[in-house]
């Protein structure tokens, strides 16, 4: 696993420490995807109900409050897979 991955779990942990309420995976481009649920954060790359996909610039500007995500979506920058309600509520838990 890569460092990019473990930092960002850790991160993703601390915005959502309750867990996620849905499956959603983030895909961060040549590292390695993230899975949140009701468990919590953890590396991983299983089936979820909404998928994001960023490069790791994006992803950490995400994280840092750098990048808001849904400009980051409306660039093109991130991209969704499923269903919309679930990353809107993602993004808003991130911010």
């Amino acid at each position: 696993m890569s460092k990019v991955i473990d930092a960002a779990v850790e991160a993703l942990a601390k915005k959502l420490p309750g867990g996620f309420d849905g499956v959603a995976k983030f895909v961060i481009k040549d590292e390695g995807a993230i899975m949140m649920d009701s468990d919590g954060v953890r590396a991983g790359d299983e089936e979820a109900d909404v998928t994001l996909t960023a490069s790791t610039e994006t992803f950490r500007g995400i994280l840092d409050g750098d990048v808001n995500p849904t400009m980051a979506f409306m660039s093109g920058k991130l991209k969704i897979d499923g269903s919309m309600g679930l990353a809107m509520k993602l993004g808003s838990a991130l911010s």
